[in-house]
């Protein structure tokens, strides 16, 4: 059994990982600081089964407030890995607030690197992001690609100063990494904010669902469960190798344009769509399109779940949700 510390377990993605690595048998620290960019309420419903769970501690601190804050949050037991997935997501809100995001997401994460420095917890899984390949024209989407000039958002740059952190730690302090580029999670929990959350709530209320563009973007849209699994493989093989530095893209390795996505969000609603076409918005890609062929070697990698069952499986959810709320 190892200690893992995960920051931002409140969220989509960290309290499925969490309720995961309880499961494998884990003891789980979980930090967050409850960012209002969605309702604390929905966060705490997250996080509910894992607070009843002997081997999981939860603790509230901002990274932004510096070692202090982390040091008066965090107990002194021994944590064996930490999974930083706490962060501001978001390519739309990034170009609105662009200083927040390098607050939160450059800021935030030196001050736990120096937390990890300071006790000596020597490995670390750190979630990328995506949005750091651009428009980069060769697809799929390699880790080993020059990206000096891809970003077009805060939120890409953010996220490409934090891997690029994680190396100056590494090579500095021999801290060992993975980090891992995520592309467009999707599933139950799901943040309010993106697009298959909100267009099934459009569809459910019979309004319109905006189409950014011409319908051609497209995204490789991951399951949840998917994305967890590669983490949890990501902490074993923290947890049994040393002198590891690495990037992986966690995808899912086919882009589904932003049509075949409505029309199958229809299919599971059980509803016609609606289509009010828009201008593209500032920082939005047009493809990603992640080669998966480092993690499949690495951590024997291997999403599982189809769109049309995500798709069912959000929408169950949801439609649950909703009834709780109401």
């Amino acid at each position: 059994m190892a200690s893992i510390l995960v920051t931002g377990c409140a969220g989509f993605i960290g309290s499925h990982l969490a309720e995961r690595l309880l499961h494998d048998g884990h003891r789980v620290v979980g930090l967050d600081n409850f960012d209002p960019f969605y309702d604390r309420a929905h966060k705490l419903a997250n996080v509910a089964a894992c607070l009843a769970h002997p081997r999981f501690s939860f603790h509230e601190a901002d990274l932004r407030h510096g070692l202090d804050a982390l040091v008066d949050a965090l107990p002194a037991d021994p944590i064996d890995v930490v999974v930083h997935l706490a962060a501001k997501a978001g390519v739309g809100p990034s170009v609105r607030e662009p200083i927040a995001y390098l607050e939160n997401n450059v800021i935030g994460t030196t001050h736990l690197l120096e937390w990890m420095r300071q006790r000596q917890i020597g490995k670390l899984f750190f979630a990328s992001s995506s949005s750091v390949y651009g428009n980069t024209k060769e697809q799929p989407f390699r880790e080993e690609m020059n990206l000096v000039a891809a970003c077009i958002s805060p939120y890409a740059a953010s996220k490409l100063a934090g891997e690029q952190l994680t190396y100056t730690y590494h090579h500095l302090y021999g801290l060992d990494v993975l980090n891992a580029r995520f592309f467009t999670v999707y599933g139950p929990r799901q943040r309010p904010d993106l697009a298959i959350h909100k267009f099934v709530r459009l569809m459910r209320a019979g309004e319109a669902i905006p189409v950014f563009g011409d319908g051609t973007t497209a995204r490789d849209y991951t399951f949840v469960l998917d994305t967890v699994d590669g983490i949890a493989r990501g902490v074993d093989y923290l947890l049994t190798h040393t002198g590891v530095y690495d990037t992986l893209n966690l995808g899912n390795n086919r882009p589904v344009a932003l049509l075949e996505l409505i029309h199958a969000i229809g299919e599971a609603v059980e509803q016609e769509p609606r289509l009010a076409f828009q201008p593209m918005q500032a920082g939005d890609v047009d493809v990603t399109y992640a080669d998966i062929q480092k993690a499949q070697q690495l951590l024997g990698y291997a999403p599982q779940t189809t769109l049309a069952e995500g798709l069912r499986q959000f929408v169950q959810w949801l439609d649950q949700d909703l009834m709780r709320h109401s």
